[in-house]
């Protein structure tokens, strides 16, 4: 079975984070590495065939994900961090770098049929937390290992989610819904629209750090999308692969959004998640902006539900943060099958609707809005 493990590495504790020219270096020595690996080793000198890598490098560290096939989970997991960690070591500029975390992501339809296809006394837990631990006891019969512990783990995933909160620059806790006396006196429009959620300073940076989190979950599953799409030289609606992220689009359009479509959306994904953490985002720009940002909010809500951080005061202001965003919400009309049709009327553009027919998801609102010359050709 392919398995696409995740590995968070990180800079040494108290290290400088990495300007543009070490990220660069970092993600260079990591892809040369990848390169190199034509199989890994697993347990019990078990071969695992490496299929793909993605980098994505950012100033504390690099997310990296690994497409493997092997016989098993634990297999999968265990490999992939002997290899990665060795390839840390044999870097002399990687060498003092940590491995925060490595797992298996599973997809959800995919995990969903495995748990509802599981019966009996032998069946997986239906806990996420439990099934992993029955996992880690099961690896490696007889082997001494330490016991999985579910509150660590996720006391660590809910530690490093928030690291990454200062990174979303373009906005403070006010556009999450928390307020301080400052905020409210000082009629800031920010302010004004939390003024409704009154979220928490803790909550706001979950949120934070969730969308920060969720963002190279985004650009990693919508090239993976591009990859199967162009492998496959088919579209959304005809593809035989899983897919990742396109499906969750509006349907009607599903015929066209092949692997030129994706990267065009991809573009757009990135220069609207490098306005946030660069601090320059003032509006969203087009219609692909606005979905883009409806799957990022997916990406963040699932990770917090995952591991069971996505509380009515966090869900609260990932609405304030969208709420505040969001100029209007025509786009979901894209949605509705009852309106199929009401994106290429003519007499929307008397209401003030912005073009939403698939030839214009990519042209800017106005003027003043940036989209990538990419995805506008």
């Amino acid at each position: 079975m392919v398995y696409v493990v995740t590995v968070d590495t990180r800079i040494p504790a108290g290290g400088a984070e990495m300007d543009a020219l070490h990220r660069t270096g970092a993600l260079a020595l990591l892809k040369q590495g990848f390169d190199a690996i034509e199989a890994i080793e697993g347990p019990d000198g078990i071969e695992v065939a490496f299929l793909d890598s993605i980098v994505a490098v950012y100033p504390g560290g690099a997310m990296v994900k690994v497409f493997v096939e092997a016989p098993a989970l634990e297999f999968a997991e265990e490999s992939v961090s002997a290899a990665v960690a060795e390839l840390l070591d044999r870097s002399e500029l990687l060498a003092d770098w940590t491995i925060e975390r490595c797992a298996v992501e599973l997809h959800p339809d995919l995990a969903r049929e495995s748990l509802e296809a599981a019966d009996g006394p032998d069946a997986p837990p239906d806990d996420p937390a439990a099934r992993r631990a029955a996992l880690g006891h099961s690896l490696q019969a007889g082997a001494e290992t330490e016991p999985f512990n579910a509150q660590a783990d996720a006391e660590e995933t809910e530690r490093s989610i928030r690291s990454m909160a200062p990174e979303l620059r373009a906005f403070g806790p006010g556009m999450f819904g928390f307020l301080t006396e400052e905020d409210l006196q000082d009629g800031d429009p920010e302010s004004a629209c939390a003024e409704d959620f009154g979220t928490s300073a803790s909550d706001a940076e979950l949120a934070a750090g969730a969308l920060v989190y969720g963002t190279s979950l985004l650009v990693d599953e919508l090239f993976q999308d591009a990859e199967t799409l162009s492998h496959e030289n088919s579209n959304v609606a005809e593809c035989e692969g899983m897919m990742w992220l396109l499906d969750e689009l509006p349907g009607r359009y599903a015929l066209q959004y092949d692997a030129q479509f994706t990267r065009r959306f991809l573009v757009t994904a990135l220069a609207m998640t490098t306005r946030f953490t660069e601090g320059t985002f003032q509006q969203l720009s087009c219609v692909a902006e606005e979905l883009a940002l409806k799957l990022l909010l997916r990406e963040a809500s699932v990770v917090l539900d995952t591991h069971g951080l996505l509380s009515s005061g966090v869900s609260s202001a990932l609405d304030a943060f969208a709420d505040g965003v969001y100029e209007d919400m025509d786009f979901e009309w894209l949605y509705d099958d009852s309106t199929d049709g009401i994106d290429e009327a003519p007499e929307t553009g008397s209401l003030g609707i912005a073009p939403m027919d698939l030839d214009s998801w990519f042209t800017p609102f106005n003027k003043g809005r940036y989209v990538h010359p990419y995805a506008s050709s």
